[in-house]
């Protein structure tokens, strides 16, 4: 079920001038795209995995196919925050992503 609305986030650095110096200190996060998602909490063999990386707040989160999401980013859903650790497309079929993501704390 997908009913958590999140957002990918890309981090962006300032302008950069033509010697390749940033212009400004204003680097951020910007939002690249809002999505619906379900999310999942650990369980099992996953639980256990995560554990042996002391990833006490890892969660899996499913949504439809969206290219160019990838690892960099990150998940903003409300006031939380969640490092994505992997980006899989299920079978390769583009219909279904599985997002692993670490809460930060």
């Amino acid at each position: 079920m997908l009913n958590k609305r999140i957002i990918f986030q890309t981090y962006v650095n300032a302008t950069v001038n033509e010697n390749g110096f940033l212009l400004t200190d204003d680097q951020r996060w910007q939002d690249h795209k809002k999505v619906w998602a379900g999310i999942k909490t650990l369980k099992g063999r996953e639980y256990y995995e995560a554990a042996a990386t002391q990833n006490e707040n890892q969660v899996k989160f499913i949504t439809r196919y969206h290219a160019g999401i990838t690892a960099d980013m990150r998940i903003k859903m409300g006031e939380r925050v969640f490092e994505i650790q992997s980006v899989v497309d299920v079978d390769e079929k583009h219909k279904e992503l599985n997002i692993m993501a670490k809460e930060q704390v």
